[in-house]
Order: C-alpha cells, then structure tokens, then sequence
C-alpha cells in the first residue's frame, strides 16, 4: 500500500506541478509530500525529479518511470471500473450512428436483443453515410467502416472486413472477366457518386496502394443502389463483404481482381473517450463485438 502512495505521490506532483499543489489536494503538509517522494527515490536508487524552490523538472529517468506510472494508474481505473460495472445496470438513452446500408443489415436487426437484454436502455439509431461529428451532435457511439485515423477519437474493432469488386456471372460472360486493374478502363464500373464527384477504388499493387478513377454511365450516392445494378447484370462494382457476402456465396455475384485486395475498412466503434464510459455504450459496443465474434452470425447471414 505504501509503494502504491508513493507511485500515485509522484503522478499527483508531476500533474499538479509543485509539492504544495498536491499537498492541497490531499488536504495534508507539503513535507508528508516530500517524504513520499523521497522514500520512492531511495527505494528505486534513482533521482526522478530536481526539486527547487520555485520548479520542478524531471529527470530523463523520471520522465521515463511517469509513462509506466500512468499507464499502471490508469489499468488499474480501468480495471476497478470494470468490476464495479458488473454489478451495475446499464440505464440511460443510448445514440447510435451507423452508415445507412451496414446498420439497416447488421445494426437494427440486433437492437431489440440488446435492448431485450438491458431493460432500462432505450436507443436511437440514426442512420446515414455522411461522418458525424460525435460530440457535436451528441452521439454515443458510431460506426464506422474504414481504417480510423482520428487520434481524438476511440475505436473499438468489431469485426474484419474487406472490399471486393463483384459482377453477376451474365455481365463477365458478355464483356469478360479483368486480369488486371488497366482492364478496368474497357469495363462499366458503378461508382459512389457524390454531388457529381466520384470516389476512386482502392487496391494493392506491387506492394502499395493505389486508388484509380474509374468510370461508367451509372453512379449513385447509395451504396444498395449499386449492389441492385450489379446484381442485375450492369457492370462491376466495389463493395464491402459484409453486403455482397450472400450474394458471393450464392454465386449471383463473383468476385474480381482479388489478388489486388486491398487490406483495411474494417467494422469500428467509435467514441470520444474510453474513461469514465457509461455502461449503456460499454454494453452495446460489448453486445456488438460478441455478436460479430460468432462464426454462425456472418454464415446466417450468408446462407
């Protein structure tokens, strides 16, 4: 216990900036502090702060110590809040964000189980493409579909995915089946049209990545538009497995071009922070990992 006063001691001081500060906050002598401080130093044998008058600085020891000293502080916060959570109940309003074609799939049709589950619960689910600013518009918790770059925010894998370009068997009988992504120029590509741009697709080539700008005469901002048209036979068409899995598996559509798969886009959730969480979004990100986790889940889905 004294070991662990100690290690908080030197957080607390390095946080607050001087001994008095931290002194303050416990509500005891500068001097109890400085005792901590230096029955920590001798029993590491080593110098973690310069301590003045008027500042303290760090030592390259020090500074090193602090980043373990933080990180076991905030595992052991993590981990007395897990605890306490599981003999809590979830309770609340709970704002769910999800691209409009993956949640009406594998969002909404899971909800009322939740929900089942966590009866002082109640959830919206507001489903859209565009990315939505969390805070700004008071969500709890999004979905996303990508490879996260945000540092700001939270994420949480749920399960993998990958792109892949499909055509119904008819279309690649009548215009042939591409080799290589320069085939793509002789074929219809049904692209994600936004407000007259297009966005490119994405593939791996001799090691990297490349996004080509393809074209065709259809395009639409729905991604369950161009799932139709493939599917009818109008041209190629770059989707996720998770929307055209049961197709591929039926053999109304056949994948192409999968040596040139790019890796990424997998299935997140994401939040602002990951401490002091309530319950009700560590429960449904927990219900929707569970869920994915299960083989028999995607193979439902796929049959």
């Amino acid at each position: 216990m004294g070991q662990f006063k100690q290690i908080s001691t030197f957080v607390d001081v390095v946080a607050k900036g001087s001994l008095s500060a931290a002194a303050r906050a416990e509500g005891i002598a500068p001097a109890m502090i400085g005792r901590r401080l230096d029955a920590l130093e001798q029993r590491l044998g080593i110098k973690l702060l310069q301590r003045t008058t008027r500042k303290l600085v760090l030592t390259n020891e020090g500074a090193a110590f602090l980043e373990d000293c933080q990180r076991i502080l905030s595992e052991l916060e993590e981990a007395e809040s897990a605890v306490a959570e599981r003999s809590a109940k979830a309770t609340g309003h709970l704002l769910i964000s999800a691209p409009a074609g993956f949640g009406r799939q594998h969002v909404a049709p899971l909800l009322p189980s939740f929900l089942a589950e966590h009866r002082d619960v109640t959830a919206a689910l507001n489903l859209n493409d565009r990315v939505v600013d969390l805070i700004g518009e008071g969500v709890d918790v999004a979905i996303r579909i990508a490879s996260l770059g945000d540092s700001n925010l939270v994420g949480v894998k749920l399960a993998d995915n990958r792109r892949v370009l499909v055509g119904s068997p008819g279309y690649l009988k009548r215009y042939g089946t591409p080799h290589t992504l320069a085939d793509l120029a002789k074929h219809n590509c049904l692209t994600i049209s936004n407000e007259g741009s297009q966005r490119g697709w994405t593939f791996r080539e001799h090691g990297r990545h490349v996004t080509l700008k393809v074209g065709g005469n259809m395009g639409c901002n729905d991604g369950e538009v161009l799932h139709d048209w493939a599917c009818a036979g109008k041209g190629l068409a770059w989707r996720s497995m998770w929307e055209v899995g049961t197709e591929i598996e039926s053999g109304k559509l056949t994948t192409v071009l999968d040596q040139f798969a790019a890796p990424g886009n997998d299935i997140y959730a994401v939040f602002p922070q990951r401490r002091h969480l309530p319950l009700r979004i560590r429960a449904f990100v927990d219900f929707l990992r569970r869920s994915y986790s299960e083989e028999e889940y995607w193979c439902k889905r796929n049959n």
